[in-house]
Parts: structure tokens; sequence; C-alpha cells
């Protein structure tokens, strides 16, 4: 119990903190032990919850024992084998450790001298990561929490290179300053709605332009738009491409879009969260070449490389213009060495950051990036593997190209039966798939990144597809 005047004592600590290692090291083991989907229902976990916080401290016993009977039948896995929804993800246990030395710390990192070594190791840990995945020297790397944040924040130093002054006057009653336009394509993350939003432009200055066939961008009609807004007044202020989109991973012409920005003389920014780091394998070596041309790069190592969320890295070649558009020093902030240093809290809207690369750091030493290109090359491979048994399969058909380790898919049925699948598939407890729409039509997504997922997992994720189809279609009378 802890006493007045002390935390924890240190015995206690030793004894709690190996009884924790102890049940991740087992959770580790078999995290299939749990059905991957929680199946609770809206409300239980709260009711199952005092109302109020406890007036005095309670044993570790307890708290431990809530933890287990309370909160984890709470909790969807997603380091569960059978998780392939969304981006399948791994929480590895180096990064585990590291947030435990993390928490320890309890840094924070808004300042060089609030601890060097937070600053110094974010920048040798994202020197290393742009090196693997080919980006040049030009650009400097910052960590946030999500693609969202960083986004934004590419976003608003495009604004703050477009608009002048917007930074002192701001947007609004400026009459000399006309419609502002921000541009994706149709298939880009919803994150650049909300940046826009939020940056005061507006919802209707995203213009989501039409893709083709495979769900990328169409660099002829983004330069009709480009042109079109121009003969209107509208300031294009930034485009934003996407290597990986949420939907189909697909991957828009960077190099056609680069040379329309170029020409335009407009911030390219480049959302590579989910399928940047597959420019370290050698068959992708060229997948971020032309993102070289970018103004702005996003890369989620919490996605697709194994490191415990959350954590996702903003590489720019114009960070002085991020620097511009949040620098800001109080009094009680400024220090001696501040103009030989650099300090976080000038890239972004947080003043508090937390000590998130010796994750990244623990993660890349690990298991190096030979490891990490073997499990990339694998989550492939059997992604792969899965699209040819639909492929080859007369009841169900791949609605999206692979270029990655997603699969989009449907029964050769109507959207009804489809939704109805992914619902029986879900309540399995063996397998947890997402969806999305393509081309109007509901489609099933088989994501595939988790550390813990083998031939044998997919494999059963197929035969339980086909399985579930054929008892739906026997009950249903409907053509699966």
């Amino acid at each position: 119990m802890p006493s007045m005047s002390h935390d924890m004592d240190p015995e206690a600590f030793r004894k709690e903190a190996h009884r924790i290692a102890d049940w991740i090291a087992d959770y580790f083991a078999a995290p299939d032990r749990y059905p991957v989907l929680s199946r609770v229902r809206p409300g239980e976990i709260r009711a199952a919850l005092p109302s109020s916080a406890p007036e005095h401290g309670e044993s570790f016993d307890a708290i431990l024992s809530d933890f287990e009977g309370v909160i984890i039948p709470g909790i969807t896995h997603w380091n569960h084998p059978g998780f392939f929804a969304y981006f399948a993800i791994s929480g590895s246990a180096p990064g585990v450790l590291a947030e435990f030395l993390s928490a320890a710390l309890n840094v924070q990192a808004m300042l060089w001298r609030t601890s060097p070594a937070a600053t110094e190791l974010e920048e040798v840990t994202l020197a290393w990561l742009r090196q693997l995945i080919g980006l040049p020297d030009s650009f400097e790397g910052v960590i946030y929490d999500t693609a969202s944040i960083t986004t934004l924040h590419a976003l608003a130093a495009a604004r703050e290179v477009a608009v002048p002054d917007v930074r002192s006057h701001g947007l609004s009653g400026r009459a000399e300053i006309p419609r502002l336009r921000v541009y994706c394509s149709e298939h880009a993350h919803s994150s650049v709605d909300k940046a826009v939003i939020l940056l005061g432009l507006g919802h209707e200055a995203l213009c989501r332009i039409e893709a083709d066939a495979e769900f990328r961008i169409r660099p002829d009609a983004l330069a009709a738009a480009l042109d079109e807004d121009r003969r209107h007044g509208f300031i294009p202020i930034a485009v934003v491409a996407t290597v990986g989109t949420t939907s189909a991973t697909s991957v828009d012409p960077l190099d056609a879009v680069a040379a329309i920005c170029a020409r335009a003389r407009v911030w390219l920014h480049v959302d590579a969260a989910y399928a940047g780091v597959a420019a370290m394998l050698p068959e992708y070596h060229s997948l971020l070449k032309d993102a070289a041309c970018a103004d702005s790069v996003v890369l989620n190592p919490h996605k697709w490389l194994f490191t415990p969320f959350d954590l996702s890295v903003l590489y720019c070649r114009r960070m002085d213009a991020v620097r511009a558009a949040f620098s800001l020093t109080p009094e009680y902030l400024k220090t001696s060495e501040s103009s030989d240093v650099r300090n976080l809290m000038d890239t972004g809207i947080q003043l508090g950051r937390r000590f998130r690369a010796l994750k990244l750091w623990m993660v890349l030493r690990h298991f190096g990036a030979a490891g990490i290109r073997e499990r990339l090359t694998e989550h492939i491979r059997l992604a792969r593997l899965f699209a040819r048994w639909v492929d080859e399969s007369p009841e169900f058909e791949r609605t999206a190209p692979v270029p990655f380790s997603v699969v989009c898919f449907r029964a050769r049925a109507t959207d009804e039966f489809n939704a109805a699948l992914l619902d029986r598939l879900n309540a399995s407890g063996e397998v947890f798939l997402s969806h999305t729409k393509l081309a109007g039509r509901y489609t099933l997504r088989l994501a595939i990144g988790n550390l813990h997922t083998t031939e044998r997992h997919v494999a059963r994720a197929w035969q339980l597809i086909q399985q579930l189809a054929a008892e739906l279609n026997a009950t249903s009378g409907a053509s699966a």
C-alpha cells in the first residue's frame, strides 16, 4: 500500500513489475487465446466499474484482478494473429519494453535541455529510417503521434508559405486573400478533410480529384482542376498524394503529380503512412523515388514497422516553414543554448512531447534492417497468396490490385450478403476484418501486418470465409 509520502516502494514495484512482465510475456506467447474482437455490449465495461474514484488506495492485487476480469474482456486484440482489420499492426516486444522505460523516465522533450537524449535520439533514429526508405538527406524528420496530426502540420506549413502574414493576421476579414484550395484523391484519408477544416480554410476548400480504375489520382484531372481554380481566382496551396490509400492501398502516380506541383509552385505532401516502409525492400526501392521532390512526407512506424502505437513521422524539406508556423518561445522557456540546438517544441502545436523515439530506436536495433525486410516480404507473400485463392474461387472476386499486404475482395453477391458475411466472420472470435466501398460496392478488406500472423492463420481465415459464406447462402437462399 502506498504511504502518505511515498510512491510504491522499490521492492513492491520490483515485485509487481515482474508480475506485469510475466503477464505480458504470456500474452505475447498466446494472444489468440482471446477472441480477437471484443464481445462486450455497449456500456458493459462502464457498468462494471465504480462511478467514482476510491477514497483510499487499493492493493495492486485488486487492481490487477479488475484489469483481467473487467478490462481484458473489453479489449479488441490488435496483437492477435487473426486481426486482419484496418491496417493490422504489432506492438512488438522491444517496443513495449521501450515504452516501459520511457514511462519510468517520464521525459518531457519540449526543449533540448529538458532531456538532450530525447531530442538527439529522435534526430539519429529518424536519419536511420530516412536512409532505409531512400529519402534524401535534405528531409528533416520530427515525430508526432498520428498521421492525422502530421498531415495537419504539413498543411499548416503549406498555408504559411502560400498566404502572406497568415501567422500574424490570420484569414478572417482579409479581403485581399482569395479562396484557398487543397487537392487530394477521392480515396485520400479523411485526415485531410479534418486538417482543412481545422486550419480555417473551410471544408469546401478541399477538392477531391477523381481516380482511375485502380483507385489512383488522375494527373490530368488534377492539372485541370488547378488551372480551373486559378482562372477563378483561387490560390492552390497544397496537393496531397497517397502511397497506400486507406481503402485499397493504391499508389498515386507521384512522378506526374510532383511535376504538376512543381509547375504550379504548390506544396506537395505525400501520405505514405502505411506503405512507405515497403520502400526498404529491393523490389520497392523506387516506391518513394519521386517523393524526393515532395515538400513533406508522412510515415507511420506504428502501422507496419512493429512500433507500439503511437508514432508518426513527418519528413520535410522545408522544416523552416513548419517552424515559422509554430515556433513561439515565452520567456520561461528561453535557454542559453537555444541558438545551438533543436527544440522540438518549435515544430508543432504541442509543447509537451513524449520520448517516442526510444521505442523506434529499440525496434530498429532489435530487428535490424534485414529482419524487418524479411517480415515485410512475408506479409506481402501472404497477401498475394490469399489474393490467389480469391482469384481462383468462382464464389468470390478481388476488387482492387494488391500492391502491398492488403487484399480487397467480396462474395459475388449483394452488398447485404457481404455485410452479413462480415458480421458472421467477426462474431467467430477467430478473425477480425473491416470493410470499405470501392466503385460503390461493399468490399471486405483483409490486412496482414502482424508479427504473429502466419500462413496457417491466413489459410484459416479463408476457410472460415468460405464456410460462413456457404452457410449464409444456404440460409438466405442468396447466390454467393
